[in-house]
């Protein structure tokens, strides 16, 4: 199955999208809080309803761009968050992009996309990247589902994907994930190679 513009546009028109928490997850808030330099240029892609750029911009990181092959959550992201540059939405393919990077935070992207394109991603991510840019975020570390998406793994499996191309500073159970996902994410925090 293709999983092009029209089948996301459906996902949201039919609210399939039992990945949104409301908000931005514990895992990356914590680790938000803890980022100094306000000006790093960030990139969430398959941003959905964004609620991590939303957390970013009211912390005051002014260079966040969200993307999204669906107008529909960045039209719904920016009725909720009217202050947040309009430019910086970027209805585009994921794969289409080439504007650098310091910084791409996942979360639940990469278990939208069918598990064919994980190569295709990662060699993305680090083309996006500036040298010793920054892929953050979270990984479902369980067997999901296998016709549709979220589609699942484990460390194992992304460890062949991430490590031609990147360096491990973490890659490792989540600890404070939110209990839905407790026991079922990896926290990962890779530099560019």
């Amino acid at each position: 199955m293709e999983h092009d513009k029209a089948y996301w546009d459906n996902r949201y028109v039919q609210a399939q999208t039992q990945w949104n928490v409301g908000e931005a997850t514990r895992p990356l808030k914590i680790y938000f809080d803890q980022l100094e330099d306000k000006s790093l240029k960030v990139l969430i892609p398959g941003c959905g309803n964004a609620y991590e750029a939303e957390y970013l911009h009211l912390l005051g990181f002014e260079n966040i761009y969200v993307a999204d092959i669906s107008a529909l959550p960045l039209q719904e992201f920016a009725d909720r968050c009217p202050g947040f540059p309009t430019s910086h939405l970027l209805h585009v393919d994921f794969f289409d992009l080439s504007e650098k990077f310091d910084m791409i935070i996942e979360q639940t992207f990469f278990c939208a996309l069918h598990p064919t394109l994980r190569d295709k991603y990662v060699k993305q991510c680090h083309h996006l990247l500036v040298p010793e840019g920054r892929l953050v975020g979270l990984l479902f570390d369980a067997e999901l589902n296998k016709d549709q998406p979220p589609y699942g793994g484990s460390a194992e499996v992304y460890t062949d994907h991430f490590a031609p191309y990147f360096e491990f500073k973490t890659f490792e159970r989540c600890y404070n994930s939110i209990d839905p996902r407790m026991n079922r994410e990896l926290f990962i925090n890779l530099i560019r190679k």
